[in-house]
């Protein structure tokens, strides 16, 4: 992908770029192998992490089939609001500036009616879904989740909320000592419709010791996931990298996701998040780590996770709020077929001094998809289409004129 304004090869067959004689008889097999069935191992992922140059084109073209194959040309975005309820958190997780003392001037916390508020105004303006997640505030009960959910529904019956990491099903099941299985079937019982797959990070326990001091265990987050997934809970899965990790983490990380889908079969979309480094302690306080991924990573990333999870994760989005939506759109002739959410509202990679913004129109993330040559279509969490998205049809429709 060196050339941004080339118009990437999405046919079926073998792309014309692994024919080009810089890229090696060794990574030209393994993406043959890819585009003919075979997995992608993890020690061949690691070797595709570190490819440049036609290399680089070969992978990110062989991604562009598989994509293509998988979910066709329709390039998805979903019409969402995030409600970060409240900052306060004492977990003291080292790449995170989002989180607040309760005594901090900036502390922030939501009560139920304006988190209800928040959810009413979304829906006013299109969206389908509200993203809801916040720090681990030490005062919070047991069965602060669960009130949240009801609330909502009770305005909003038929709002989707997408709500709650593992670390805040930990924290909920044991203030309110239930297990995880009856807290989280809890919580679907009262209108949960899906749950996040953030508090990922690396899924490697010696990194994440350095990153969060090991709160929240490799081992706990898969239990907690793989739970939700049995519980008829769908989750997104996501990685982020771009600090104290390497092709090794990243390749094992992938292949444990893929792992567990196959047991599962729970996860809607896999989410790479760059590491954003700007404000953290972990970057301020530690020379060894590195200023988030290298573009050339960001692009490495969605092609491989292309590839390693082909067959098992249809459903590979695009941040635009850690990359920015140039470097998205993009990434749709990488592998990519999701653009993510308008959002409304972003505080966490806001934070960490993210420079992307709270919000991109609908309006705005349809031409992104369309100047990259695909169809936009919105859809809701679940990846089930609900529209083709046309400009005009949309503001109507917000307007409440009949078309």
């Amino acid at each position: 992908m060196n050339n941004t304004n080339k118009v990437y090869y999405s046919g079926f067959g073998i792309p014309e770029e692994l024919s080009h004689p810089e890229v090696s008889n060794t990574i030209r097999q393994v993406l043959r192998d890819v585009l003919n069935g075979q997995e992608l191992s993890e020690p061949d992922a690691i070797d595709l992490f570190q490819v440049e140059g036609a290399e680089l084109d070969a992978l990110t073209a062989t991604a562009d089939v598989l994509r293509r194959r998988s979910v066709g040309d329709d390039a998805t975005f979903v019409i969402t609001r995030n409600i970060n309820y409240t900052n306060v958190c004492y977990m003291g997780c080292r790449f995170c500036n989002f989180a607040k003392r309760k005594s901090d001037p900036d502390a922030e916390f939501f009560d139920l009616d304006e988190i209800t508020r928040r959810a009413q105004e979304a829906w006013d303006r299109g969206a389908t879904e509200v993203c809801i997640q916040g720090g681990l505030h030490p005062n919070i009960s047991g069965h602060f989740y669960r009130d949240i959910v009801k609330s909502i529904k009770r305005v909003l019956p038929d709002m989707h909320i997408h709500a709650f990491s593992p670390f805040e099903i930990w924290y909920g099941a044991q203030k309110s000592r239930m297990s995880y299985r009856d807290y989280i079937r809890d919580l679907v019982d009262h209108g949960l419709g899906s749950m996040p797959g953030t508090a990922a990070e690396i899924l490697d326990t010696e990194v994440r010791k350095q990153l969060t001091r090991d709160k929240l265990t490799t081992e706990q987050w898969v239990e907690i996931i793989t739970t939700a997934h049995e519980e008829g809970l769908p989750t997104t899965s996501t990685i982020m990298y771009g600090h104290i990790d390497g092709p090794e983490h990243w390749a094992a990380h992938l292949g444990l996701l893929r792992k567990i889908q196959k047991q599962t079969g729970g996860f809607t979309e896999f989410v790479p998040l760059g590491f954003i480094h700007y404000k953290t302690p972990l970057f301020l306080e530690d020379k060894g780590v590195r200023p988030g991924p290298t573009r050339l990573e960001n692009i490495r990333m969605h092609a491989v996770a292309r590839l390693m999870l082909n067959g098992w994760i249809d459903n590979i989005q695009a941040s635009w709020v850690k990359m920015g939506p140039e470097l998205a759109g993009e990434l749709l002739a990488a592998g990519v077929n999701d653009m993510g959410g308008t959002l409304m509202n972003e505080s966490i990679s806001r934070a960490a001094g993210a420079m992307h913004g709270q919000e991109m129109l609908p309006e705005d993330m349809a031409r992104i998809i369309r100047d990259m040559g695909r169809r936009p279509v919105r859809r809701n969490t679940l990846y089930e289409h609900v529209e083709n998205y046309d400009d005009m049809h949309y503001f109507q429709r917000i307007a409440g004129i009949q078309v």
